[in-house]
């Protein structure tokens, strides 16, 4: 792998950074947004919930204990660019291949020797926006198209980012896994939770979940906005009090909507390893993970709805519970892969409460 290459950053209001190539030539445009994680750069880059964007990683040091297929989350590398201050590229603990030689090998827009530390600090003041990085193109024309793409409001990604149908597990109850774009460790924690898991992709109607005999059904995580994911909406309004749900991520924002609570975009959302949430039943701390740019409104709480969790960052709804129909959802995800397993138990709780 050669590394002279020079290499483009930009955001779509003129900022404009020098870095060079560390993966495959090319040119690649999103939004840039960051994760604050230190460790877990496969994971986070094979997670589909940042389709249709470009990721900076903060951490200072990237790919540090290489890479390997076993640290995947899905079958390809979903944001459109991989931006990095110092990009490492020996294998290690995680598998045979260097960083940047693995990300290469999957033609993934990839740059170190950029001034991430001011790329973040812009993305938190001014807010996540259109971007571009490249190696071919020069910087006036970078900006001129970053600022043409489409905003992600509006744009329902979760039916691309969705897995194949699929089924694991042999023993314990049935959940109906609805795929908007599901971490594979999310699948693996349910059923070492011992369910059944029947995966179905977002679209699926209310009318074919429950043509499975659910005991339970479960709401993944995902990219995009989740006020355009109008069908998978529709489906967990048909099928609350019905069955059991538990969503997470984006699968707690499409229960919100459900449930009649509204949705709203964060500034520059939430990605790291290390966000406190508060626990209304106890007042425990759970250090979570989290990858999400949306975030519910409580205001107003339709009756029946509780929230049961909040963000010690921002005081924004990490959880929701509507009891009496047998509902409940968290904005962070339990599996961590790589992060605190703190809030792992709720994969038990789910699947435990449906025996």
């Amino acid at each position: 792998m050669t590394r002279s290459r020079p290499a483009t950053v930009v955001l779509a209001d003129g900022l404009v950074l020098r870095a060079r190539s560390v993966g495959a030539p090319g040119t690649a445009f999103g939004e840039m947004v960051f994760t604050t994680a230190m460790t877990g750069y496969q994971e986070a880059v094979t997670d589909p919930s940042y389709l249709g964007q470009l990721l900076c990683f903060a951490a200072p040091m990237i790919g540090n204990y290489g890479a390997g297929e076993a640290f995947s989350e899905s079958g390809r590398v979903w944001p459109g660019a991989i931006v990095m201050n110092a990009a490492s590229d020996e294998p290690g603990a995680a598998g045979p291949h260097g960083w940047c030689s693995w990300l290469a090998s999957r033609g993934v827009v990839a740059v170190d020797d950029c001034d991430t530390r001011r790329l973040v600090g812009h993305v938190r003041d001014a807010g996540a926006m259109g971007a571009a990085v490249s190696t071919e193109l020069d910087a006036e024309e970078l900006i001129a198209h970053a600022r043409e793409l489409p905003a992600l409001d509006g744009r329902d990604l979760a039916s691309e980012a969705a897995g194949p149908a699929r089924e694991m597990g042999r023993d314990g109850p049935r959940v109906v896994a609805i795929d908007c774009g599901m971490k594979e460790s999310i699948a693996a924690g349910l059923v070492e939770a011992g369910c059944r898991l029947r995966v179905v992709a977002a679209g699926a109607s209310a009318d074919d979940v429950l043509d499975l005999e659910p005991d339970g059904v479960f709401l993944s995580n995902g990219p995009g906005d989740p006020a355009a994911v109008g069908s998978v909406v529709e489906t967990v309004r048909r099928l609350l009090g019905q069955t059991p749900i538990f969503g997470i991520c984006l699968g707690h924002q499409l229960l919100a909507r459900a449930l009649g609570l509204s949705t709203e975009k964060l500034p520059f959302g939430h990605r790291g390893a290390n966000h406190p949430v508060r626990r209304a039943e106890d007042g425990g701390v759970e250090i979570t993970v989290q990858n999400h740019g949306y975030a519910v409104s409580a205001d107003p709480l339709p009756d029946g709805v509780i929230v049961t969790r909040t963000s010690l960052f921002d005081g924004s709804v990490e959880g929701l519970a509507a009891p009496d129909r047998r509902a409940f959802s968290v904005q962070y995800h339990p599996e961590a892969s790589p992060g605190p397993r703190d809030a792992r138990y709720l994969f038990s709780r789910f699947v435990e409460g449906l025996r």
